[in-house]
């Protein structure tokens, strides 16, 4: 409910409207303006409404209108008022001048109609609707951040994977170039002077005193000589190599183009929607049909909807694209692809989109052009191939067999391997456990 317009009275909750003040009133404030303006248009509130309700005051609000609305639009849906209706259209009158107009008494019983109780249960059945909407949709962002977390997992590990390489790389150069000059060698050359100064200090006070020392004394000055010597020697060998040499390495990025091609093109957001009940891989139907984004409907599944070619008419003809899955009593699993029409024409259709497969095998076979690619008729189910000798039928009538016919060159409706293999379930006859069939719709 809304509160009352007067300031003195914002408390208080309002119980009425003044369609010409534009006000809201409490009790006390209706009284009032009852007795200084009776002429006014005022309105007692339904307290059922909230403050987004629209307050119907039975005036046209269009501008420059005040009269009671008594009459209906039926080209427009809309009450209107008498100044709606005038033929001179100016100042906003005259908008529903050329329709189609009636009294609003003539209309009631469409209206009242339009409220029955059948409508009133298809509102019901709507809000059931937007309910279980709502939880589709918030089941569907939880599989949307599920998938968003595995592409950020994936790349992850994929930079990760680059950083090490990039880690080896930097590493490797740095042991190449220290082969030839590094640090150590560096400051070891530092301190290169002292040890030449040293030593031959040494080596003068040796032949001074080489006679007034123990003689193993002498002998271990001698050799510290020698090793200084030595390291001398291997020190400046070291220097000498460094100063002639030069490391002549260089960073090869062969295939630097191919990776770049290859990350841009790293990944793909598949389809996974075939809720089947028919166990497959579904990346390589998905690549049979050349990765296009789609969308699945579940038209048919034979458990569940039937087993008469009448129950698969009912519920697949005219659809458009569809996919057909089949698995037999023995485990074989294959199927077929059109973007042609099922019907109960009676007729062959043909068409290169329609292709057969095996699940088993992992092999498509595509349609060829000189014969029919699906044949329809009120009393088989899903066949391919031709009116005669389909690759793929089913019995009369009945979704729960069908069977396999020999082909020859001339007679298979499909790629010439299909000859070469060993059929789609090595048996001319078979049991069906289950049959799906999904429209595919292309986004």
């Amino acid at each position: 409910m809304r509160e009352c317009s007067s300031e003195a009275h914002k408390e208080e909750l309002a119980s009425s409207y003044c369609q010409d003040c534009k006000i809201y009133m409490c009790n006390q404030c209706e009284k009032c303006h009852e007795i200084l303006f009776s002429c006014h248009h005022q309105y007692k509130l339904n307290d059922n409404k909230d403050n987004n309700d629209e307050i119907f005051t039975g005036l046209c609000e269009e501008k420059n209108h005040s009269s009671e609305l008594k009459f209906f639009c039926k080209t427009h849906n809309k009450l209107c008022c008498g100044e709606c209706l005038a033929k001179i259209n100016v100042n906003n009158y005259g908008e529903h001048k050329d329709c189609d107009i009636c009294l609003i008494e003539v209309i009631k019983e469409e209206k009242k109609n339009i409220n029955n109780l059948k409508n009133m249960n298809n509102l019901e059945n709507l809000k059931q609707t937007i309910k279980e909407f709502r939880i589709k949709f918030e089941d569907n962002n939880k599989i949307k951040e599920q998938l968003k977390m595995d592409i950020q997992k994936t790349f992850s590990k994929v930079r990760v994977d680059l950083s090490n390489r990039e880690d080896e790389l930097l590493e490797q150069v740095d042991k190449n170039f220290d082969l030839f000059i590094n640090e150590d060698i560096i400051k070891e050359s530092e301190n290169l002077p002292n040890k030449i100064k040293t030593s031959l200090e040494k080596g003068k006070l040796i032949d001074i005193q080489c006679d007034k020392v123990k003689l193993n004394s002498f002998i271990y000055d001698c050799l510290n000589i020698e090793n200084n010597i030595k390291n001398i020697e291997n020190l400046n060998e070291k220097i000498i190599k460094g100063k002639t040499v030069n490391p002549m390495f260089t960073f090869s990025s062969e295939g630097e183009n191919q990776i770049s091609e290859l990350i841009k093109k790293f990944g793909k957001i598949i389809n996974a929607n075939f809720f089947s009940a028919i166990e497959f891989d579904q990346k390589l139907v998905m690549s049979w049909l050349n990765d296009r984004m789609f969308y699945s409907k579940l038209l048919f599944r034979k458990t569940r909807d039937g087993s008469t070619t009448k129950d698969f008419h009912d519920k697949c003809d005219n659809k458009g694209n569809t996919i057909v899955f089949i698995e037999t009593t023995t485990g074989y699993k294959f199927g077929g692809y059109t973007e042609l029409q099922w019907d109960k024409s009676e007729t062959g259709k043909k068409d290169n989109s329609t292709f057969i497969f095996s699940l088993n095998k992992r092999q498509k076979y595509t349609a060829r052009n000189d014969n029919y690619s699906i044949f329809c008729s009120k009393t088989r189910g899903p066949n391919f191939g031709n009116g005669s000798n389909p690759e793929i039928c089913f019995g009369n009538k009945t979704l729960n067999h069908g069977s396999t016919y020999t082909y020859s060159s001339t007679t298979t409706s499909f790629s010439s391997t299909f000859l070469t293999e060993n059929k789609l379930t090595n048996e001319k006859k078979w049991d069906i456990k289950e049959l799906e069939v999904y429209q595919i719709i292309y986004i």
